[in-house]
């Protein structure tokens, strides 16, 4: 047998529910990956109840976990994920930790979830888009920002599929050899539209996908998309459009199990709302582990 991959990522934790680190660890424990976590900010829950209360890392404290990984020969990881940073200083050390990790294994795999906001408006402080955008995004392998944030990153408007696309050709010419706009609104009512892009030697491939709407607001989605999709990309040997349908068929098992949870919740007040429409992630193992592909990607 051979070793298992190993994955250190570096995103948000909350104690009660699944967003960030909760909403990607056991997914890729499912799948046969060793996960390391580094949290970058603990906070009791995500912030879409009523109040929440934690701490945020900075960049000293990042530097002091990748010093003692490095000091017991622990920071060989196969692949690097992540997603929500809370302070400049911090996301300013995760570029520090990637020529770290990179200098153990120049293979190393980074999947970059540019966190920043959605639906118009950004959720982190605004200094952090020149850090993604200048020093981040461009050390990643696969990006998977939603609309909002390929808009920030490129300062591009995206309105068409063909805005889109241009946007995504802004990435590939950094060197970024894999986009996946996670969500875009795209597509129609029934719809969301999905895309993805791969550049491998000099061959092109793009791919979209037809994503049916779950009616609600989830948390965690972005989080576990990109869990996933570092999964399956590695699990694929790199087949952008089967990983790309595999992520899509655990999104949508998971979201349609939590949606039939809360919709046998009525009468909540709001925090236990929010409580209701908690990823059920542990219930859709099945999901996770073996995928059933209902929707698939069209090559462009």
């Amino acid at each position: 047998m051979g070793k298992s991959p190993r994955v250190l990522s570096i995103q948000s934790h909350v104690v009660s529910g699944y967003v960030g680190n909760k909403s990607a660890t056991f997914p890729l424990q499912v799948l046969g990956f060793e996960v390391d976590a580094i949290n970058s900010v603990q906070l009791s829950n995500h912030t879409g109840y009523g109040s929440c209360a934690g701490q945020v890392l900075h960049a000293d404290e990042l530097a002091q976990l990748m010093k003692g990984l490095a000091s017991n020969g622990l920071d060989h990881y196969s692949h690097l994920l992540t997603g929500y940073s809370g302070s400049p200083t911090f996301l300013k050390g995760i570029a520090d930790a990637v020529k770290q990790l990179r200098a153990k294994n120049p293979n190393l795999m980074y999947v970059c979830d540019p966190v920043m906001g959605d639906n118009g408006r950004m959720y982190v402080p605004e200094e952090l888009l020149p850090i993604y955008r200048d020093v981040i995004v461009p050390l990643a392998d696969i990006i998977t920002p939603n609309q909002y944030e390929v808009e920030l990153l490129t300062g591009q408007k995206v309105e068409t599929i063909d805005d889109a696309w241009r946007a995504v050709d802004i990435f590939h010419n950094q060197g970024i050899k894999t986009v996946v706009l996670s969500s875009t609104e795209l597509g129609d009512e029934e719809h969301l539209l999905g895309l993805a892009s791969s550049v491998i030697g000099k061959e092109r491939k793009k791919f979209s996908i037809r994503i049916p709407r779950i009616k609600g607001v989830f948390t965690g989605t972005g989080d576990l998309f990109a869990a996933l999709f570092l999964a399956w990309m590695y699990h694929s040997d790199g087949d952008t459009k089967l990983a790309l349908e595999k992520t899509i068929a655990t999104l949508q098992g998971v979201l349609h199990r939590t949606h039939e949870f809360a919709g046998n919740v009525t009468g909540l007040s709001k925090p236990m709302k929010a409580a209701a429409v908690e990823l059920r992630l542990i219930q859709s193992r099945q999901d996770i582990e073996k995928p059933e592909i209902r929707v698939r990607a069209q090559e462009h």
